[in-house]
């Protein structure tokens, strides 16, 4: 018997191929083939990179809304709801949108072993290619080359930064990873690449591919100004067709904190510009919709004494940006709420961060399968540059805020953090939103 909701899908769906992680386009392409391929929207943006995707995702959407456009994004992982991960016109779709898509893949796969990933990816797909939109944003889950979005030729592609992680799959070393990322692009189509620091693997694999590469640092730039930032094309022909000799945009701060943001910010934007002979340009609607953009669990603050700061650095990439922004607060004593999944590389996430955190609360992650770790394991990992006595076990993240905030002052900083798992169950508990202030009388 078929499954009927939403919850019964999503159970199914994990049951259906031996692997959690399955890379490869020939099983996911033929289902999409028998569901009849169509396109998912007139225009279709791809983000990959290590780090960076759902925020650059999130800008683009926003700005593209701005325009008044039709727009649909695919995101994943979610943090507190499935339904996250598929978006049409800045809603997340319902249950039975969902499970109905689900039913139409399970009857066009006729066996084929899809996991959790591609049965997902395929439903986006499907509901957008009913949603007359006008672009579609696809973030790629792992990779790039071989994982189940890059059946969809994207009309532009990103890659946001390229760092180490989910080595098993990709490769130890960045020139590697950076192929892998690049196999997004598509011959004389735009591929910007949102980092100025790309490796030679990646360049070397756009080139090949025949793809209009756009360098953050050369092709498109910024810079800070005294109150937020501005984007800029240098490059005189590329704008002759616009009818000036430069293209700039002043600015202000993005809603989204974080030294990383305004590279994120700005390859959505040179993504926009590369598109801009059929999608048109409009520089006030993308800066409205950048001021617009939100996305929880990217160094979101939750207030309270003390402070909860909630982000989903899982890797040593994005601890490293964590690092830069504590480093430009104010000094305060900050505690972690902490664990990451088996496959991450605890220990280095430790290194960077060890001497900005007076101690570490770990709790486990119980709903993620093999990935999962207890809070001891994490501990253990993490005991190559934390000393013992600077971590406390918890059973769940609950447990370890509750624990945090009775140890630190009320000038502390929380700061729950790592894998999506931590941060969606800090967000879910009531007991993160502080306790209402009583007014003066």
């Amino acid at each position: 018997m078929l499954p009927i909701t939403l919850d019964q899908w999503l159970s199914f769906q994990q049951r259906q191929h031996a692997l959690p992680i399955a890379l490869g386009l020939e099983r996911v392409r033929s289902v999409w083939q028998a569901l009849g391929a169509p396109r998912p929207a007139a225009r279709v943006v791809t983000v990959g990179g290590t780090n960076g995707k759902g925020s650059t995702v999130a800008y683009l959407e926003a700005m593209l809304q701005a325009r008044g456009l039709h727009v649909g994004a695919f995101t994943s992982p979610h943090l507190l709801r499935y339904n996250e991960r598929v978006r049409v016109a800045g809603r997340e779709v319902e249950d039975a949108a969902l499970c109905e898509a689900f039913l139409r893949i399970e009857q066009a796969r006729s066996g084929t072993a899809l996991t959790y990933f591609e049965y997902g990816t395929l439903a986006a797909l499907l509901l957008f290619a009913r949603s007359a939109l006008d672009v579609a944003v696809l973030e790629v889950g792992l990779g790039g080359r071989l994982d189940a979005v890059n059946i969809i030729d994207a009309d532009a592609a990103i890659v946001t930064t390229i760092g180490i992680d989910h080595v098993e799959y990709l490769g130890a070393d960045r020139d590697g990873i950076g192929r892998e990322k690049a196999g997004i692009a598509r011959a004389g189509r735009p591929l910007v690449l949102g980092s100025r620091e790309m490796p030679a693997g990646l360049l070397h694999a756009a080139r090949q591919r025949g793809a209009q590469v756009w360098r953050l640092g050369a092709d498109f730039d910024i810079r800070p100004l005294a109150r937020g930032w501005c984007w800029s094309v240098p490059d005189v022909q590329s704008c002759a067709a616009s009818g000036g000799s430069r293209m700039r945009l002043d600015l202000p701060a993005l809603p989204l904190a974080g030294p990383h943001q305004c590279d994120n910010a700005a390859a959505a934007l040179a993504a926009l510009w590369t598109l801009r002979g059929t999608l048109g340009w409009t520089p006030q609607a993308y800066v409205d919709g950048l001021a617009r953009t939100r996305l929880p669990g990217r160094l979101q603050s939750l207030g309270g004494t003390p402070e909860l700061i909630v982000d989903v650095a899982h890797n040593a990439q994005a601890a490293a940006e964590l690092a830069a922004w504590l480093d430009a607060q104010p000094r305060r004593t900050t505690h972690a709420v902490f664990s990451a999944l088996a496959d991450k590389d605890i220990a280095a996430i430790g290194a960077i961060l060890a001497g900005r955190i007076a101690h570490w609360h770990l709790c486990a992650i119980r709903d993620a399968g093999a990935r999962g770790l207890d809070a001891a394991a994490v501990a253990a990992r993490l005991s190559v540059q934390v000393p013992p006595q600077h971590c406390s076990l918890h059973d769940d993240a609950g447990a370890a805020l509750a624990a945090a905030r009775a140890a630190l002052p009320a000038d502390g900083r929380i700061l729950a953090f790592g894998s999506f798992h931590v941060a969606g169950a800090v967000l879910a508990l009531p007991a993160a939103r502080p306790a209402p202030q009583p007014r003066a009388l």
